[in-house]
């Protein structure tokens, strides 16, 4: 079993119908997060439940537009109304996994209680911002617990996995007492990937969407590929056939109750930010597709300095897609990977790898006429082991801005994964 517990207010996940809980432009007390929390809570409740009313519609519309069709028009397209048919099965069996997945949601932290459930027929319905994130949490058990995913993962996942491999080698170390913490979990398999290896590692994540559904699949899936989900479904462009449309996938691809006994694997819901304030505490910190989640990337580098321990290494894969780039009344910096390359080194961090050019994909739909590939940066950054050789470096130096500048990095040739 993966407990998962909560530590810090879980973010409100920027949506734009409700306060934004940032400290450092809207303070709150303690009351007021709260309720916040709790409303917020409820919402992505309603949001999962809401879902094949929000799909039907998008059916229904389908079948309408088809219907304003000429007689000899419709004669023409004679699979269209037994494909929305399928369709409209494929959204109720996605809405009886989504039922089970908030079924035991309410007391999932056992540090928090969200009260009763209010009356969800005085709310509105959720918005399309919460739906949108709800299809987008489906697609993840595709990336991360499928057959379908491997790919991707390979691609995202192992890098990662076997730097942590190469910096911190078992016949070399005790590694279930090399503390690894990922940021941005998701549902949870990388995290887990690095646990079955025998390194004590973490997760965090302040997604109510992920945290429902890793919750669901780290300690309610057991029996392998025996769930299946249409993720596909929702996609009326870019099909080649309509069979593309409403195929399936089946998950978890692998029993994620199969971790050694000895393993050491947790999962923590929470801002980031707010959770992790402990100094000199984690060996590593591994990043994939997680800083471009910032309002300000530079407050992630600082946590990252100030949470690894001395010689500890940050890792990191993934783009720069700004997350809150367009979001009106959301702080955004949006800098360039010169900008963050720049700020890393003079912060202190010594680049021992750095790639880039690392092509991968994110939630792909392979069968799709459009599809995505993200040029990502792949970086090793270390923290000093001796911080005191740079203070010292810096009152001889004084171009060199504070923090000390750490020596030029080694850079690889640039790696490409395609």
């Amino acid at each position: 079993m993966a407990e998962i517990t909560r530590e810090a207010a879980v973010d409100t996940e920027g949506d734009p119908d409700q306060p934004h809980v940032h400290k450092e432009r809207v303070k709150y007390s303690p009351e007021e997060e709260a309720k916040l929390e709790r409303q917020h809570f409820w919402r992505v409740i309603d949001a999962f439940r809401y879902y094949k009313v929000h799909v039907q519609e998008q059916v229904k519309r389908a079948e309408c537009q088809y219907r304003s069709l000429t007689q000899r028009h419709q004669l023409l397209l004679t699979g269209v109304l037994p494909n929305l048919t399928h369709i409209s099965q494929c959204v109720d069996h996605n809405q009886d996994v989504l039922h089970a997945i908030v079924h035991n949601c309410i007391h999932m932290f056992e540090n928090m209680e969200y009260g009763e459930e209010d009356d969800l027929k005085k709310q509105p319905p959720p918005s399309t911002f919460d739906m949108d994130k709800l299809k987008s949490t489906i697609k993840q058990f595709v990336r991360d617990w499928s057959e379908v995913g491997q790919a991707e993962r390979d691609t995202c996942y192992l890098p990662i996995i076997r730097e942590i491999q190469r910096l911190f080698p078992s016949d070399q170390y005790d590694v279930s007492k090399l503390r690894v913490l990922v940021p941005g979990a998701g549902l949870g398999r990388l995290a887990w990937e690095i646990a079955r290896l025998g390194y004590m590692c973490q997760g965090n994540e302040w997604s109510f969407f992920m945290l429902f559904a890793s919750n669901f699949v780290l300690n309610r899936c057991e029996q392998v590929n025996s769930l299946i989900l249409y993720p596909w479904i929702h996609q009326f462009s870019n099909n080649k056939k309509s069979s593309d449309q409403t195929r399936s996938v089946s998950f978890p691809d692998i029993d994620p109750q199969s971790l050694p006994t000895t393993s050491d694997f947790s999962m923590v819901a929470g801002d980031f930010l707010e959770v992790y304030t402990e100094p000199d505490s984690w060996d590593c910190v591994a990043t994939c597709f997680f800083i471009d989640t910032a309002h300000n990337v530079l407050d992630y580098l600082e946590t990252i300095w100030k949470i690894l321990k001395p010689g500890g290494v940050w890792i990191n894969l993934g783009p720069l897609l700004y997350h809150f780039e367009n979001m009106a009344n959301e702080l955004s910096i949006e800098l360039s990977y010169e900008e963050i390359r720049s700020a890393i080194i003079k912060y202190g961090f010594h680049l021992e790898v750095e790639r880039e050019s690392m092509q991968t994909t994110y939630t792909e739909n392979d069968r799709s006429m459009l599809r995505y590939v993200y040029d990502c940066v792949f970086f090793v950054a270390r923290k000093p082991t001796e911080l005191q050789q740079y203070a010292e470096e810096e009152e001889d130096d004084h171009a060199c801005s504070s923090p000390p500048c750490a020596k030029s990095p080694r850079r690889e040739g640039e790696g490409r994964l395609t």
